[in-house]
């Protein structure tokens, strides 16, 4: 049975074949899969983990392309659903010069905003050690309730609760919406990855450790902040420190923070409550780092996302 579950969404990204040009400009797209937390599904079979996504795409050609690019990928999708009601949701990403993107998402309603509580598959949740979740199927109904419940299961059979809130803001109201919507969930992770961005954001505090504090609950274990190429910081309630990224030549950034996140879990597999050693950490968070800058080479998320072997080999040739 997987040792991690993800829940959330799953859809297709269409990325534009050229680099620096707005979606205006874009000549054309490159299909791709994505969603984030299937993509950290993928990112941690890829790392020799086993994984299994929980959610919900149309029935349509999309959808099934999806479910195949998960089983290709020995992705359990036991806890896959498709809607006749809706299709599978798109995103178009414009890639900046910079490798930084803009996102355009047609949702209205899409497939995975229509996942219902009934369609949570309990047993797949309790096989596992770890449940990791994200905040866009917490915008709307029926996906909030379907995935507060996934999360009640997770807590009642003792899973590792893990948090990636993944802001995108043009999928929410305003910004209060999504500020609300993201720290209503929060107290029920043990293990919370956001960006520097997002502190900002959520916290209201430009400071690091002020925005840590601030975001700080009693019940959680590790909150990792990433700061883009200087690497990610690790905050828990003996320690804190920084552990420098990688440099590589940045093709795109899309799904580097699901690899990175990947990486992450695969870690806290390997070494559980590793947030009580800061060396086992900082080597953890090293091991993301790396799997975070070889998702940037190749454009795409899923596409993009390293095997165990390519990071092992990285990770030498770095010297680290």
């Amino acid at each position: 049975m997987p040792k991690v579950i993800t829940c959330g969404e799953l859809l297709i990204d269409f990325v534009p074949t050229v680099t620096g040009v707005t979606l205006l400009e874009a000549p054309a797209f490159k299909k791709a899969p994505g969603g984030a937390p299937a993509n950290v599904a993928v990112g941690l079979a890829r790392l020799g983990v086993s994984s299994a996504f929980m959610g919900k795409v149309g029935d349509d050609a999309f959808g099934h392309f999806l479910a195949q690019i998960l089983d290709e990928n020995g992705v359990n999708t036991q806890g896959l659903v498709f809607s006749s009601e809706a299709r599978t949701a798109l995103a178009f990403i414009s890639l900046k010069a910079d490798g930084d993107r803009d996102f355009m998402f047609y949702r209205h309603p899409s497939a995975d905003m229509l996942f219902r509580p009934d369609e949570i598959d309990q047993a797949l949740i309790q096989s596992a050690q770890i449940f990791h979740f994200g905040s866009i199927s917490l915008i709307s109904e029926p996906s909030r309730s379907a995935t507060r419940k996934a999360l009640q299961i997770a807590h009642q059979a003792g899973l590792l609760v893990t948090y990636d809130p993944n802001l995108r803001l043009n999928l929410w109201s305003d910004e209060s919406a999504a500020r609300q919507g993201i720290l209503e969930i929060w107290s029920q992770a043990r293990v919370i990855k956001i960006s520097r961005e997002e502190l900002v954001f959520l916290s209201g505090e430009e400071h690091l450790d002020a925005g840590v504090s601030k975001l700080w609950h009693s019940g959680l274990a590790l909150l990792v902040v990433t700061d883009g190429r200087a690497g990610c910081w690790y905050f828990t309630s003996r320690f804190k420190g920084l552990v420098t990224s990688f440099s590589v030549e940045v093709v795109d950034t899309t799904g580097a923070g699901d690899g990175f996140v990947a990486g992450l879990l695969k870690g806290l597999i390997d070494y559980p409550n590793a947030w009580q050693d800061e060396a086992i950490l900082q080597q953890i968070c090293r091991y993301g780092n790396a799997v975070g800058a070889l998702t940037t080479t190749h454009r795409g998320a899923i596409p993009a996302l390293p095997y165990a072997q390519q990071v092992a080999d990285f990770l030498q040739a770095q010297g680290a």
